[in-house]
């Protein structure tokens, strides 16, 4: 397995990053692969894989060169620049642009396992890139950026909650089930593959959320930062795929039953309204009401004000999908409002970035 060793400083100094890059990254590796998780990636699909197509067929060079980067068990390193925080896509996308082209080939030859083809000998490299992530930037995410950096925000939330309840561990092993793992002793698996143990202690260790549901790789700047990008809570990053039981939604009604079910790990009630796509007013009603049931409780994390499922909401939830019929789904409630469109793990050599 590959894995990283860090001490107790470097855990203790980790954090949480939502990257507009990463995001980009993820649905580049999405429209490449083709391969939708869920309906909700389906449906995107349908929508921008003509054009990004299109796009590859017109331009053979970048056809090339995104096939040869994304490799089978490795990215080139220079498509994925650790994220630094704070920073709006131009700022992240620079960074791939300033790429040296003799690092670049480099990079490619690694992913590929192999000598690099004749048509990608040549100094434009980083610059071709740079110019396809703002292709998919600018065309497939940046027009629903706002709910997907609220949907990351909320996955971010609620496992920084979940470190005051279970430890790091648990947040961890949960960021890529049967991939990430805490091994104790300082070793953090970060995927199952047979890879050289890295030293990164005292540098700047990552986390990095992104929406698609099969997305995820490392990528690092030696000795100064490492990135884990995992996906973010699956109910967060496809509400259109997640479906209220029949009989909860005939119980407490499919708006507050969805509710209620987002509710399996901490939010707020801003995150709520995001995910949920219903009004302020109407999520804080759901919420009173479910309090006063019993079926979450209220608890502050900073700043915030967290809602969560109690062990009541956690059995009712459970016996309702148990029992016959319980688990055909209820149409979710319509929005009231508008609501934006929604939208693979490697080693490496460099600005480093792992495959699973």
């Amino acid at each position: 397995m590959g894995w990283w060793e860090l001490n107790a400083d470097t855990l203790a100094r980790s954090r949480f990053v939502v990257s507009p890059l990463a995001e980009t990254f993820a649905n580049l590796k999405l429209l490449h692969a083709a391969d939708a998780a869920h309906p909700g990636e389906q449906r995107w699909l349908r929508s921008h894989l003509p054009a990004y197509r299109a796009l590859l067929a017109a331009d053979p060079v970048t056809d090339r060169l995104v096939g040869a980067g994304l490799g089978r068990n490795w990215i080139a390193d220079f498509l994925t620049p650790p994220p630094r925080g704070g920073e709006r896509f131009p700022d992240e996308v620079a960074r791939v642009r300033a790429a040296p082209p003799d690092a670049a080939r480099a990079h490619l030859r690694t992913a590929l396992g192999g000598p690099l083809p004749a048509e990608l000998d040549r100094d434009d490299l980083p610059e071709r890139a740079a110019r396809l992530l703002e292709w998919v930037w600018g065309e497939t995410v940046r027009p629903s950026w706002e709910r997907r950096r609220r949907v990351l925000e909320a996955d971010v939330v609620a496992r920084t909650a979940q470190v005051s309840r279970g430890g790091w561990a648990s947040v961890l092993d949960a960021l890529r089930p049967g991939r990430t793992r805490w091994l104790g002793g300082n070793r953090l698996q970060i995927n199952p593959h047979a890879y050289p143990p890295r030293e990164i202690s005292g540098a700047e260790l990552l986390l990095v959320p992104v929406t698609v549901q099969r997305a995820g790789w490392v990528a690092w700047e030696d000795g100064v930062r490492y990135a884990a990008v995992y996906p973010c809570t699956g109910a967060l990053a496809h509400p259109a795929a997640r479906t209220v039981p029949s009989a909860l939604g005939a119980l407490l009604g499919p708006a507050r039953a969805d509710v209620l079910l987002l509710l399996a790990s901490p939010l707020s009630t801003t995150q709520l309204t995001a995910v949920t796509g219903q009004g302020l007013g109407s999520v804080g009603r759901h919420l009173r009401v479910l309090r006063e049931a019993g079926l979450i409780e209220r608890r502050r994390a900073g700043r915030s004000v967290l809602y969560a499922r109690t062990q009541a909401g956690d059995v009712l939830t459970q016996a309702v999908r148990q029992c016959p019929g319980g688990a055909r789904g209820a149409a979710r409630p319509a929005p009231t409002g508008p609501r934006p469109r929604t939208a693979p793990d490697p080693p490496d050599r460099g600005a480093h970035s792992i495959q699973p």
